[in-house]
């Protein structure tokens, strides 16, 4: 399944007037990169936390964040923590005595300062659990997200992909036509330049000429590597580098296509397959 590296998810778990929120964001990136930011009763966890990640997730830059916040009946249950008041306190002189112009701190100031609620009965080991098995959840929601858009830009893909192949397929009956026209072109004005007297050499141009302008190889090697994307596509795992090793071998063949064009129909089928291209690499980014 194609897994977008775009996606979301927050879970939140309520322990005796207390709540652990969890939110996951993901964007795209060449390999996995993590951020957290946590409350500081999980900072020691964040070992834990990452290989959860590194277990689900292949690539992506991720930013997780892990709160915990008090419901109003804990609060009162609990009141405040004497050890970091006195901190506070402290702190606030010395900062006041260096610099006298400085305000103070405010009730909700100190509400709001890591730890200054007493989180009660609630163990570290509790708080711990809760936050491994919220992560969990989370993680199950975000790859739920990404499989789901990686899902649209799959079709995405797939429709961009079912054109590319019309353009080719189209170009496909009028070859003998060009090359044969190129030819007698060709032949035209080198007998133009040349007379009949360079009847030998006017052969040996008209040969090099068609062989320089022969497309076949070109179109062929589209057609495998359009028939590798739809590979690709339906493989499980990781597939946006493959995916992108792709795009850029179909550049180069379109590009090639176009350079040995002859005639209108072979420029505008270029042009027309690396409009195509980009526009499936564009998506192709996002893919994990």
């Amino acid at each position: 399944m194609i897994t977008s590296m775009t996606g979301f998810a927050a879970h939140s778990l309520n322990l005796d007037h207390t709540s652990v929120n969890i939110d996951l964001r993901s964007v795209n990136q060449r390999y996995l990169e993590l951020h957290f930011r946590l409350a500081d009763e999980f900072r020691a966890l964040e070992p834990q936390l990452r290989e959860l990640i590194q277990q689900r997730l292949a690539r992506g830059k991720v930013e997780c964040r892990i709160g915990l916040v008090l419901l109003p009946a804990a609060s009162v249950d609990n009141g405040l923590d004497p050890t970091i008041l006195e901190r506070l306190a402290h702190w606030q002189t010395n900062v006041l005595q260096r610099l006298p112009g400085s305000a103070p701190l405010s009730v909700s100031d100190i509400l709001r300062w890591p730890g200054a609620v007493q989180t009660g009965a609630l163990s570290q080991e509790a708080l711990n659990e809760a936050a491994l098995a919220g992560m969990r959840a989370a993680l199950d929601d975000l790859v739920e997200s990404r499989q789901r858009e990686g899902a649209r830009l799959k079709q995405h893909i797939l429709d961009r992909l079912t054109a590319a192949e019309a353009q080719v397929a189209s170009l496909q009956p009028m070859l003998p036509t060009l090359a044969a026209a190129q030819r007698e072109r060709l032949a035209e004005r080198l007998r133009d330049a040349l007379g009949e007297a360079g009847h030998e050499r006017l052969a040996q141009e008209v040969t090099l000429a068609a062989q320089k302008a022969d497309i076949d190889e070109e179109l062929s090697r589209l057609a495998t590597h359009f028939s590798e994307v739809r590979r690709v596509l339906d493989q499980a795992g990781a597939a946006g580098k493959r995916l992108d090793f792709l795009m850029q071998e179909l550049h180069r063949e379109a590009n090639t296509l176009g350079s040995k064009s002859v005639a209108v129909e072979t420029s505008r089928v270029s042009l027309e397959l690396k409009v195509l291209i980009e526009q499936m690499r564009e998506q192709i980014q996002n893919i994990e």
